[in-house]
């Protein structure tokens, strides 16, 4: 792992760690509203980290009384998140970044034996040539969906910088990423021992979509 571009926030001491811990726990859990709310808390702790890394200029500032100069962010990033999972997650990031632009990318999971394909059928983004993008998804399992939606991304642009955020993510994702999108930066809330053979995260949280919005019927056509 290239440690210089992994930032993981639960190796250091906060109030994030009460917030995963909520979300892990199965008692918890039953609390769908209470498991949407930390889902944005983490994003907003996320994004005021991420924020200490971008860009800022001085700007005169009128106020009732008098001009003062205040050191402003110079550039808004635009916020990406797969559906249906990340939509909390994403909320909490634009709450701070509220000037950002939003990309929205549809993508699923399909198992068949023991290979497991990701699909993507449904992407909405602004442009992003020279951009500074956060793509945001609450679980890094694999890292497949992401690499897939990233590249795909790329038909809309090539970003200057790439970030990507995810609550909990494994060993395994975190190297599948990294070896396909070696310009991306990480930053987790906890990085988690492994993957089981149906390539959960474990310890993980279980389905963050299920215990987000309720359980799925989906059908692929």
């Amino acid at each position: 792992m290239d440690i210089n571009r992994l930032h993981v926030l639960s190796q250091t001491p906060s109030l994030a760690n009460h917030f995963i811990s909520e979300l892990r726990d199965v008692t918890v859990q039953k609390d769908s509203l209470r498991f949407r709310r930390n889902l944005e808390r983490l994003g907003e702790v996320m994004a005021y980290k991420i924020s200490e890394t971008l860009p800022y200029a001085p700007q005169t500032i009128q106020t009732p009384l008098a001009q003062t100069q205040q050191t402003l962010l110079q550039e808004f990033p635009v916020l990406a998140t797969v559906l249906r999972a990340g939509l909390p997650f994403h909320q909490g990031f634009l709450n701070y970044f509220d000037h950002s632009t939003s990309a929205f990318v549809g993508a699923y999971r399909v198992e068949g034996g023991r290979k497991l394909s990701v699909h993507l059928d449904y992407m909405a983004t602004p442009h992003l040539e020279d951009k500074i993008l956060i793509l945001v998804d609450p679980m890094l399992a694999t890292g497949k969906s992401l690499v897939l939606t990233y590249k795909d991304m790329l038909g809309f642009g090539t970003p200057k910088r790439i970030i990507i955020a995810a609550i909990i993510a494994s060993p395994e994702g975190v190297a599948h990423v990294q070896e396909q999108i070696p310009e991306a930066e990480l930053w987790l809330g906890a990085l988690d021992e492994q993957l089981d053979h149906q390539s959960y995260i474990v310890p993980g949280l279980g389905d963050a979509g299920d215990l987000a919005f309720g359980e799925k019927n989906s059908k692929v056509q």
